[in-house]
């Protein structure tokens, strides 16, 4: 049974390994993948039929030349398929339909309030909405991915709690299968930001990244080895909850932790009322917001800038944190607060010099508001063709 067993995996293995060197390397002739992945071309040979009859494959017009009998190279077939991907935030739901090479066919943004009872049923009219897209001809729907401002118990994709929702133990995977008849993957958005920042984005071509996403909430999605990493109970990344000193221990944090509350787009707009409020300086007439203090730290507002280099502060922490404990080789900084990247990343990795052994390139989302639903893709391809990676932690 053993033996059994261990020869299965490592077949899903090869199979994976195969599929990620196509998609990566349009186009590509078998013999090159034999020898890049140091695997029998019979083998080689014999997965690439399996993955050209599902049609994740299929021949591309040049000829390898290897001086037997010439065969069509290959290439990834992305535009076979589609997936729906949503990005259910706090304040905004998110949508995309798009093909599995990231190509992007349809796309949705609806604002909403925080905790709406509706919330689930506008989800689904996205969803529908999103399916009934016209798309080229022959394309068929893969699957669905959700992402969630939450702890998300994995496989059962189960919401743990989402304040910003107001869900609590949702079962949200089993309603979204029971109700569209397909696929459906639930995930932590941050952690499919990082699957999107990974597969399509700027952390590209990596195999151990962290992505960050400051907005709402703090979240980081976790890619080590090439592959997502969401810890014992499913909340590796929970950084939010990081203490970014001892007077915030012996606390209870029952909704966002000390650092989102402190470095937050929220956190930012309340630290920049309370210092406001106690120098007796006006609020800005168009209210408080993240945005409003970048702006005005541009403009060199004194106040601004005092919020703006505290928010550094705690970051650089947080950064600090990941960086000594999982040595990445890439911080991908994403949320709406990336939209002020520029303010961030120099005087973070000025503050991270000299203080941590190695310091990881830090970068901005090359995706956006894209990222989450970018992973969606990932995510879908990765559960329906039974993907296994194995991990290479350094």
């Amino acid at each position: 049974m053993r033996q059994t067993g261990t020869a299965s995996l490592m077949r899903s293995i090869n199979r994976s390994a195969i599929l990620d060197l196509i998609r990566e390397n349009n186009p590509i002739a078998r013999s090159q993948i034999a020898q890049q992945l140091n695997m029998s071309l019979p083998t080689v040979m014999r997965i690439v039929d399996e993955l050209v009859a599902e049609d994740l494959v299929h021949p591309h017009g040049g000829l390898e030349s290897t001086g037997g009998r010439p065969r069509p190279l290959l290439e990834f077939n992305g535009q076979a398929y589609a997936v729906v991907g949503v990005d259910l935030g706090g304040t905004k739901m998110f949508g995309t339909l798009a093909d599995l090479n990231g190509s992007v066919q349809h796309e949705v943004y609806i604002p909403h309030d925080d905790g709406t009872d509706d919330c689930l049923e506008r989800l689904c009219e996205l969803i529908q909405q999103l399916l009934d897209v016209s798309r080229p001809a022959g394309q068929r729907i893969r699957g669905i991915g959700v992402g969630v401002p939450s702890i998300t118990l994995t496989p059962e994709g189960i919401v743990a709690w989402a304040p910003s929702l107001g869900w609590r133990d949702l079962p949200l995977k089993k309603i979204l299968t029971e109700r569209f008849a397909m696929p459906v993957l639930v995930e932590n958005d941050v952690n499919l930001a990082a699957l999107g920042e990974w597969g399509f984005g700027a952390g590209r071509g990596t195999q151990n990244m962290v992505c960050i996403a400051v907005g709402t909430g703090i979240g980081a999605g976790i890619i080590m080895g090439g592959a997502l990493y969401g810890g014992h109970n499913q909340a590796a990344g929970e950084i939010g909850y990081m203490p970014p000193s001892v007077e915030y221990l012996g606390r209870c944090y029952d909704q966002f932790g000390a650092l989102e509350n402190l470095a937050s787009g929220t956190g930012i707009a309340t630290r920049a009322r309370q210092l406001l409020e106690k120098e007796g300086l006006p609020i800005p007439a168009e209210g408080l917001s993240a945005e409003v203090v970048f702006r005005a730290a541009r403009g060199g507002e004194g106040w601004a800038r005092q919020v703006v280099g505290d928010t550094v502060d705690y970051l650089s922490l947080a950064i600090a944190s990941i960086s000594s404990l999982l040595n990445p080789e890439m911080v991908v900084l994403g949320g709406g607060v990336a939209r002020s990247a520029d303010l961030l990343i120099g005087p973070i990795l000025g503050r991270l010099q000299g203080v941590v052994p190695f310091v990881p390139r830090v970068v901005a989302s090359s995706l956006g508001r894209r990222a989450a639903a970018m992973g969606a893709i990932m995510l879908v391809l990765q559960a329906t063709t039974g993907y296994v990676v194995a991990q290479r932690l350094s």
